[in-house]
């Protein structure tokens, strides 16, 4: 469904029922998730169960399934981990669990599921569905619930969303928690890495990844690591000779420390462990370098959300809502993803199966086809790893030179929603009317540039006067601070791929309209920009951006991320219509739609 007359179905809700659970590994932004699907729940119409500590509470029913109203997910969207809990439940596992499960779902009219967790969760809750007929016979015949019962709520829909650090879910570009731990990582690398520098150390850095290497990888991308160790590509024999070799040219050049990562699942070709700890006896034994190992453990499922995971998160709960009401006896069981900066609708067993042929290529030692089998995101940031990681001698001179230049202001002019008086009017009445009930906080952000008139003292002055005996203000002038500080793991990952693939397309160029001693850079497709474009990178010529560039603004004339305005709005409480708002479609996943590179 793409832009259909969603106000129709803004209260298709009323009369049905929406649980959400939580289950598996905890991942930051899980939070978020429940946030978003509760209150999208609720503006729809719907009723809201939180069901807590995962499973288990499924099966147990009583106090750990409760209603939910606008406020009891007030407040979480910043907290790391989950407040509904989550545990394994080897009941769920058995037939007389599940059957427990239907039970306590029926008897409070509850036919629509959220799970959010990893593959084991949401391959359960596939099989819970597929059952659910039958165990609602047999309830029947058990004389728990009444044949009319049991008509009344014969199809159970399933949404889910994939809460995973590892993201190690096929199909998918990103999970909820990815990102949150990325920052941990390059957290504690950046430490590291002043005071490697200052002892000329060796640090070996063990990053979670049992089966799936992409913090490792993304990781070593982002901080330049010297080696890395994957489960997806287990070195070469002799690796070791290699490695300290490498090491030892690193040093001989000037560096004076080394950064070693490795996943917690690294195996060598025989499928033997690869441990922190042989790799830093390794080092000793051969180099005599001062070597420390650290091993950063569950510390990468801690802390807050980055904003990244906030908004992923709360994009995703939003869309299961939607795929929930739009659920039918014949839809099959989804799962809501992030294809580019698109969300889309996945059948969550075509993902699961996906996902277990890589383990599979990794068991049966078909390692190459593992890497292809994660997506061509993974296996383009283990090439550039590859290429990156240390100098290689040049096959071929040429004589063309290139030059590397950084033009522009960082700053996003926002012009795209104006707003005015009566705008302001009923955002102060709103603000006002918020800060009566129990959520005693609000937020203001304003763009330095969104208008010439209504300046951050005026709303300062506006908030502080209509708020007087109710709430007071404050203000807090960014500036430049958000310009400064370290780049983000994405960012580091994001830019470093741009700036490879641009090096590789202006090479072919170059090759392509170099005649008899010169370069003919006369076609459209001879300046280009390279950057997301939906769903993959690409590179756009610039005479073709001409038609979609506000030249007086240097901005886009339509930007893709003010839809989040609709999503912000809802979850803020307003009365909006919906009749913008574009959902998922459903797609499935095969290795034509791995292969296409989404930019993570």
């Amino acid at each position: 469904m793409a832009t259909v007359d969603l106000e129709k179905l803004r209260m298709c809700g009323a009369g049905k029922a929406i649980g959400v659970l939580t289950s598996g590994g905890d991942a930051q932004g899980m939070n978020a998730a429940v946030r978003a699907v509760t209150r999208m729940g609720i503006y729809v119409g719907a009723k809201v169960f939180l069901i807590y500590e995962g499973y288990e509470g499924l099966v147990e029913g009583g106090e750990n399934i409760k209603p939910a109203n606008w406020l009891s997910v007030s407040n979480i969207i910043q907290l790391g981990g989950t407040i509904i809990g989550s545990a394994r439940c080897k009941a769920f596992t058995t037939r007389e669990g599940r059957l427990a499960a239907a039970y306590n779902l029926v008897h409070r009219g509850i036919t629509n599921l959220c799970v959010i967790g990893g593959d084991g969760s949401l391959t359960g809750a596939n099989i819970f569905r597929s059952e659910w007929g039958s165990l609602l016979e047999e309830l029947v015949k058990e004389g728990k619930i009444s044949e009319s019962t049991a008509q009344t709520y014969s199809h159970l829909n399933i949404a889910g969303l994939v809460g995973s650090i590892d993201n190690d879910f096929c199909g998918t570009d990103m999970t909820i928690g990815t990102d949150s731990a990325l920052h941990r990582i390059m957290e504690v690398i950046d430490a590291i890495t002043t005071t490697a520098q200052s002892h000329q150390r060796t640090f070996v850095l063990e990053v979670m990844g049992r089966h799936c290497g992409y913090l490792a990888l993304v990781s070593a991308l982002a901080s330049g690591a010297d080696w890395l160790f994957i489960p997806e590509a287990p070195p070469e024999d002799g690796w070791e000779n290699c490695m300290c070799e490498r090491l030892g040219q690193t040093r001989s050049r000037g560096s004076r420390l080394n950064i070693i990562i490795i996943a917690e699942g690294a195996i060598d070709r025989n499928g033997k462990p690869i441990t922190s700890r042989y790799v830093k006896d390794l080092v000793v034994q051969r180099l005599g370098f001062d070597t420390r190992v650290t091993v950063l453990g569950h510390v990468q499922r801690g802390g807050t959300p980055s904003a990244f995971d906030r908004i992923l998160s709360s994009k995703m709960g939003m869309e299961a809502v939607m795929a929930l009401l739009e659920g039918t006896p014949d839809t099959p069981a989804c799962v809501v993803s992030l294809s580019g900066n698109q969300s889309v609708r996945l059948p969550l067993m075509e993902c699961v199966q996906v996902t277990k042929e890589v383990q599979k290529a990794m068991d049966e030692k078909r390692f190459d086809e593992a890497i292809q089998l994660r997506g061509r995101s993974f296996e383009n940031n283990w090439n550039i790893y590859k290429l990156l990681a240390h100098q290689k001698v040049s096959k071929e001179k040429t004589q063309f030179s290139l030059a590397i230049l950084n033009v522009g202001a960082d700053a996003a002019y926002i012009f795209e929603d104006p707003f005015n008086i009566q705008d302001l009017k009923a955002n102060v009445e709103h603000m006002t009317e918020k800060m009566k009930t129990e959520i005693q906080r609000g937020l203001v952000l304003r763009n330095e540039k969104c208008h010439d008139h209504y300046t951050t003292e005026f709303l300062y002055n506006l908030y502080s006067s209509e708020g007087k005996g109710i709430f007071d203000c404050r203000t807090n002038v960014l500036g430049h601070l958000q310009q400064g500080g370290a780049p983000t793991p994405f960012d580091r990952n994001y830019g470093t791929k741009l700036g490879v693939k641009a090096m590789l397309w202006m090479s072919e160029k170059l090759r392509a309209v170099y005649r008899n001693g010169r370069v003919f850079a006369n076609a459209p497709d001879s300046a280009c920009v390279i950057g997301l474009k939906k769903k993959a990178v690409a590179f756009s010529p610039v005479t073709e951006l001409k038609k979609d560039t506000d030249f007086e603004h240097r901005m886009p004339r339509e930007q893709w991320w003010l839809n989040l305005r609709l999503m912000l709005k809802m979850l803020a409480h307003y009365r909006i219509s919906m009749a913008d708002y574009v959902s998922g479609e459903l797609e499935h996943v095969t290795r034509r739609t791995l292969s296409i590179d989404k930019g993570f």
